[in-house]
């Protein structure tokens, strides 16, 4: 989908109080390095995301960048995104999280993005959630800047949610930012709310940086142009004499993006007086992430690219070429072009290209199979879709007990039947005997790598599968069926560090946990990952469920 360049002068340029230089220079990134710039990092991100999901990682923002760029992609690529979108939406219910509701937003941004109706994905309006006002802002300050940015990248009306305790309105979600709002001007995820925290007392660049993006299009109101005077003063403040930003004692590039989206929308050039210290701005600070062919790093010493602050730093660099270019801001999105058409119907079934030749797909043996215990349940599709094709079973002819643990003979018994491979007792462990019923099943995934014993050589069947032992052992199926499950070690960090426990995660499993959450085999949304625990019956059906939708074997 071409992006052609139509040059309409933005409101937000004419803003008197904001405006701070009338010809500005635009300071030592020059129009040409940053064009260059941004066809190089569109060019690394439509390779190293080649079927966008949805996620916070390889999905919402790299859509966003891209078609936000003036960098030519075809529209099959937002039709898969899209494709993906419709069956993750209807595999929810269109209930996409209980309490993350910034899920709907980031979402609702990639929509508006490509010209696509957040009110009707899969027979789901999208934009109901955002009328529930209390659940949006149970995230901290950002669920009410996110529900307006999404919300005006659109100008979505918000709908009635009969749901609702509390019915949202845009001056309500905007009243919530101005009162959180902190004593030295900025902003902080929990500051200003009862669940504050000692650390929420202090802005944060980031969150500043997303409620001035989430204000902009309201500085004909008094209080809000009061507010952002004070926020750029306090930003100008905490800019550093690189020209960047720090957020929770790491100078990082993530937060020198938010500050310079901050400053597009506002429609105020990156080289205005007050975010120019020692003749550099933020986008030259930015610059210095830069890895030519590679994408952008989060930290300047962290080694390698990292996706999440690469899809950040490109629709960053895009909406300063936006402003340079007189054209609609990054979020104000009534020039979007809609990607028309849909990707063809396919079978699936038949796999992807590299995987082992030993792979096939199981066919539906007993179609329309299902269990008492599993009605209303989010997991039921997957426990259906692998009971009919006789990859797992209940416990009894009618119940499936999905909240029971199972073992590793269990587990090791499924993958083998999920990947259709023939069982083959290998004699490689001396706790497994030749006719234990699961003797060819554990022989089989052994040879394949798909499991490992101790080092003392046992493989103890019937102890019960945590949810990283899972991880790791899905992660070597995946692998099997032609799926890349690399992930570098800048990508399993940023990937793992959004769960507040994610440092008790073992080392050996952080990849596959990391690959799994990329991927969605794992569930991004969760709080917490819980590596340790007994992973239940219902959860391995949707990792199994998802692994074998993702590598074309359903």
């Amino acid at each position: 989908m071409k992006r052609s360049g139509k040059k309409a002068i933005s409101m937000l340029l004419v803003i008197g109080v904001i405006i701070c230089s009338a010809s500005p220079a635009y300071g030592a990134v020059s129009d040409d390095v940053l064009n260059s710039t941004i066809k190089n990092t569109a060019e690394y991100l439509y390779k190293a995301v080649p079927d966008p999901q949805v996620g916070s990682i390889g999905g919402e923002w790299t859509v966003l960048g891209l078609a936000r760029s003036k960098y030519e992609v075809p529209d099959e690529y937002y039709q898969k995104y899209y494709s993906a979108l419709e069956k993750y939406v209807k595999s929810m219910d269109g209930k996409l999280h209980d309490k993350k509701y910034t899920e709907y937003s980031r979402v609702i941004v990639a929509l508006s993005s490509i010209g696509k109706d957040p009110s009707n994905v899969g027979g789901y309006n999208l934009l109901t959630a955002l009328g529930d006002y209390d659940k949006t802002i149970w995230q901290g300050l950002n669920g009410p800047v996110w529900a307006l940015i999404a919300l005006d990248s659109g100008n979505y009306d918000i709908p009635k949610n009969s749901e609702a305790e509390t019915q949202a309105t845009r001056d309500m979600y905007i009243q919530r930012i101005l009162d959180c709002q902190l004593p030295d001007g900025g902003w902080s995820l929990f500051g200003g709310t009862s669940a504050a925290s000692s650390g929420d007392g202090v802005s944060d660049p980031d969150i500043t940086g997303m409620a001035l993006q989430a204000l902009a299009k309201y500085q004909d109101r008094d209080d809000v142009k009061k507010a952002t005077e004070e926020a750029l003063n306090c930003m100008s403040e905490k800019q550093d004499e690189e020209g960047g930003f720090s957020s929770w004692g790491s100078k990082n590039s993530e937060s020198c993006v938010q500050m310079i989206v901050a400053l597009s929308e506002l429609g105020i050039p990156i080289d205005d007086s007050r975010f120019v210290k020692n003749g550099k701005t933020m986008l030259d600070d930015l610059m210095t992430f830069y890895r030519e062919g590679k994408g952008f790093v989060h930290v300047e010493d962290g080694g390698g690219s990292d996706l999440m602050a690469t899809e950040q730093a490109l629709y960053g660099l895009v909406a300063v070429q936006r402003l340079r270019d007189g054209e609609k801001s990054l979020y104000r999105m009534s020039d979007s072009e809609k990607v028309e058409g849909s990707l063809p119907e396919t079978t699936g079934g038949d796999g992807l290209p590299g995987k082992n030749d030993a792979v096939k797909s199981m066919p539906v043996v007993e179609s329309g199979k299902t269990f008492d215990d599993i009605t209303g349940m989010d997991c039921r599709e997957a426990i259906e879709s692998l009971a009919s094709r006789g990859i797992i079973n209940g416990k009894t002819e009618n119940t499936f007990e999905p909240e029971s643990t199972m073992t590793r003979a269990e587990f090791a018994a499924i993958i083998v039947q999920g990947l259709g491979l023939k069982p083959q007792s290998n004699n490689k462990f001396t706790d497994v005997a030749s006719d234990d019923w699961y003797a060819g099943y554990v022989g089989t995934a052994s040879d394949l790598g798909i499991i490992a014993g101790t080092p003392e050589g046992v493989f103890l069947p019937n102890g019960t599968i945590t949810k990283q032992e899972a991880a790791v052992m899905v992660a070597r199926a995946a692998k099997l069926c032609g799926i890349d499950t690399a992930v570098d070690d800048r990508m399993i960090k940023d990937t793992l560090a959004q769960f507040t426990d994610y440092v008790k995660a073992e080392d050996w499993a952080r990849e596959s946990l990391a690959f799994c959450y990329k991927e969605n085999i794992l569930d991004q949304n969760d709080i917490e990952i819980s590596p340790d625990s007994l992973i239940i019956r219902c959860e391995i059906a949707q990792m199994l469920f998802n692994m074998l939708d993702d590598a074309n074997l359903l």
